[in-house]
């Protein structure tokens, strides 16, 4: 049986093999084989519900990339907020701050890798002599790594990418952001209260910001509709800025072990 390598590109599935040929493609310095009677569903596009078999292989390789990226960390923080500049400049300067703090305590600071508060997170990793790592998402509009990450790793998925930012930390942060802010904020509080992971500190750090939609929280879905338990409003702490955020980890390290 015969093995062709052929390079990554969008028209392999124009040249002519041998149905006993076995066909390795090279995904994101990954070798991928496959026989070669399966290559019209490899590229087949399909509809919405059709996954291709290339599609699920490349979704693999995300997941394994990522773990094995996870792995270099030992002790690391996940940071969040929003990637954009419409927020008050001391916000982007408090999230410089505690992760700043926490790279001097031993963390490896993780981030989505972008601009806004993750470079702001990343910015502070890097001027404490710690390290900065980020988690990026490859985007019609080409976002980049900003200049403060010095490991990084890529994605494709939205999905692959946030299971590795939900993934291994021993401490999630959340500054203020949008919708992918809130929904990694809702993901993690959801994995913790179904148990799908071991419970971890979340802190919410702008109480202006994060106030009204906690008291939403507790008044609609736990006191009036019972969508939730009491115990799930003690998942996260909320603080007003950097310093009160650091203090309240080094409370819980005391529990949770996480300076050692």
């Amino acid at each position: 049986m015969a093995i062709k390598k052929i390079a990554g590109t969008k028209d392999e599935h124009d040249h002519e093999h041998s149905e006993d040929d076995i066909i390795c493609f090279t995904s994101h310095g990954r070798e991928i084989c496959v026989h070669a009677s399966q290559l019209e569903n490899v590229f087949k596009k399909g509809h919405t519900r059709e996954v291709s078999s290339w599609t699920i292989m490349k979704i693999m390789g995300e997941f394994t990339q990522g773990f094995d990226f996870l792995k270099r960390f030992k002790k690391s923080v996940s940071i969040m907020g929003s990637a954009r500049v419409g927020f008050d400049q001391q916000i982007y300067q408090e999230a410089t701050d505690l992760s700043f703090k926490l790279a001097k305590a031993g963390f490896a600071v993780i981030t989505g890798g972008g601009p806004g508060i993750m470079e702001a997170a990343n910015k502070g990793a890097f001027e404490a002599g710690g390290r900065s790592a980020g988690l990026n998402i490859r985007l019609a509009t080409e976002q980049r790594a900003n200049k403060y990450v010095q490991e990084s790793e890529s994605f494709t998925f939205f999905f692959t990418r946030k299971v590795m930012l939900e993934t291994g930390a021993s401490l999630y942060v959340f500054f203020p952001g949008g919708f992918g802010t809130l929904d990694e904020f809702f993901e993690m509080i959801t994995l913790i209260q179904t148990n799908k992971i071991r419970p971890v500190p979340v802190i919410l750090v702008n109480r202006e910001f994060w106030q009204p939609l906690l008291t939403w929280m507790e008044n609609t879905m736990y006191e009036k509709n019972k969508a939730i338990n009491k115990k799930d409003l003690d998942i996260y702490h909320l603080v007003d800025n950097a310093e009160e955020a650091y203090g309240i980890i080094k409370d819980l390290s005391k529990q949770k072990n996480l300076f050692n």
